[in-house]
């Protein structure tokens, strides 16, 4: 997006936490399939390469979550919250204006 655009609509942060949020989706899918290609894993060196795969995914998924909960924008122990969190950015989105 525009950065002038993004000051004047106020989605300069809110770009960031949609950047972050899809890292972290992103993150949680590669635990995942990660997990499951360990289970179905022909040797046991295919097996080891997959577990230390599996583990820098969760070291991202971590790293993802905590800076997001840092900044405010995920608040994985409270779900009240994230759900007015997220009602508030669909309120932001339905006002952003088309072009």
């Amino acid at each position: 997006m525009n950065p002038i655009i993004e000051n004047l609509t106020g989605m300069n942060a809110l770009s960031d936490q949609v950047v972050a949020m899809d890292l972290l989706i992103s993150a949680k899918s590669g635990v995942r399939n990660y997990a499951f290609a360990v289970t179905e894993a022909g040797t046991p060196e295919i097996k080891e390469i997959l577990t230390r795969h599996l583990v820098e995914a969760l070291d991202m998924h971590e790293k993802t979550s905590a800076y997001m909960a840092e900044k405010g924008w995920y608040h994985a122990w409270d779900t009240n919250e994230q759900i007015n969190l997220d009602l508030k950015n669909i309120d932001t989105a339905l006002k952003l204006p088309t072009l």
